[in-house]
């Protein structure tokens, strides 16, 4: 696998992961823009309304005639929150030219094509959105919004965050809300999408077999020259040591079978190369079977259905995520406090070192088994500006030792205790 970046314009930038692992192109549209509450609602239509159509293929039925004239190829968007920033990705997946019957059809070119058509060159009815799409994708948005309460695990972890970060733009839910629909029509809408690929960070990855071509299909598209320059309007990731020296306790009722308790821990970091020791942190406290949680909070007291911790890198946090009987909440919060406590005592082995760095890397090697792994892999690194090429990253998670997993623990507190309760 060979990766290579290049500036198209500034602030539009081209990544190609050449690699001979996979018989499909993927190719990604990735449009970064500060998280803020005026856009964020507008921001979760704009994938859904741009897939609907575009100026040569007005509605999604042609769009999908297309792609399977394209021998199956398939389209595909979504959203994402990464740091401060709201993350707009468009996807499209074809088969490579060398595994075609005709060899000169130029699939790569006409994926690129077509994407690009998608994403900036949208269906438009009187100069702006079609207001059928518009005020369709708006109901779609509503019933998304409405419903995240339905998936009860995902709704606590989202209600914790937003406490940890209330009227910061991190605490935003990323499909926005459903009282900034009302004010959503197509013309403000389509207003809003000029200014947004006016002034958004653009990064475009090529994943596949590629040759030295590809830079100028990119360069050459219509749809890429008619962007403009721009010094993008993005928030990179930046490490602040975070502590809280009061935990703040939220508690709500809902009608649930299982209580769910999400505890967000603060990491005064001031240095991005903790980060790996953080990792291994995260991996011995939840991130794995083998965790503290899982096997004394899980295992050994019987206490919780899960028990684990996930590492937020971009925002120095831990989230430590159970579902439990609601009548456990007590003697569970005190077991997890025991393992932090332990933690920073140095109450674990060299052996839960080697383990946890060991499951790391084994995860950092299949980074380039699937293309989108890959990319996601690669924007993050270009999000922070942290570039570190695959086998560095496994060298500097092989450096971290017991003491410096101590050093972390004590540069942990935490910030929210949440717990969704019957």
């Amino acid at each position: 696998m060979e990766y290579n970046e290049i500036d198209i314009k500034n602030g539009i930038r081209l990544h190609s992961i050449n690699t001979q692992k996979f018989k499909t192109n993927l190719i990604s549209v990735i449009l970064t823009t500060k998280l803020d509450k005026e856009n964020v609602t507008k921001n979760a239509l704009i994938p859904v309304i741009l897939r609907r159509g575009t100026a040569n293929l007005k509605t999604q039925e042609e769009i999908n005639k297309k792609l399977e004239e394209m021998y199956g190829a398939s389209l595909d968007c979504g959203l994402d929150k990464t740091a401060d920033n709201q993350v707009l990705k468009f996807y499209i997946e074809s088969v490579n030219d060398e595994f075609l019957p005709h060899n000169d059809e130029n699939m790569l070119k006409q994926s690129l094509e077509n994407i690009f058509e998608v994403v900036f060159n949208p269906y438009l009815e009187n100069n702006y959105f079609k207001k059928e799409y518009v005020e369709q994708e708006k109901e779609n948005l509503k019933q998304i919004i409405e419903g995240k309460i339905d998936n009860k695990a995902r709704y606590a972890l989202d209600r914790c965050i937003e406490e940890m970060y209330k009227d910061q733009p991190y605490g935003l839910y990323k499909y926005g809300y459903v009282e900034d629909l009302k004010n959503i029509d197509e013309k403000n809408l389509y207003e809003y999408y000029c200014e947004l690929i006016k002034k958004c960070k653009i990064d475009i990855f090529v994943s596949g077999i590629l040759d030295d071509k590809i830079e100028d299909l990119v360069k050459n598209n219509e749809n890429i020259n008619k962007l403009n320059e721009r010094n993008p309007e993005y928030i990179m990731p930046d490490i602040k040591p975070k502590k809280s020296d009061q935990e703040n306790v939220v508690q709500e009722s809902m009608e649930v079978n299982q209580g769910k308790l999400i505890i967000g821990l603060d990491l005064s970091l001031d240095n991005e190369d903790l980060r790996y020791d953080a990792m291994i942190y995260n991996s011995i406290l939840g991130g794995s079977a083998n965790s503290k949680l899982f096997q004394n909070v899980r295992e050994k007291a019987s206490l919780a259905y899960t028990a684990s911790s996930t590492y937020y890198r971009f925002k120095n946090n831990i989230l430590i995520n159970c579902g439990i009987e609601i009548e456990n909440y007590e003697k569970t919060l005190e077991i997890i406090k025991q393992q932090l406590e332990d933690m920073k005592r140095g109450n674990f082995t060299d052996e839960e070192v080697e383990n946890a760095k060991q499951g790391i890397i084994a995860a950092i090697k299949s980074i380039d088994d699937e293309q989108d792994t890959e990319i996601t892999y690669f924007f993050g690194q270009e999000l922070s500006n942290n570039k570190l090429d695959i086998d560095a990253y496994m060298e500097r998670v092989n450096k971290v030792n017991k003491q410096n997993v101590i050093d972390i623990a004590n540069k942990i507190s935490i910030n929210t205790i949440y717990f969704l309760k019957n």
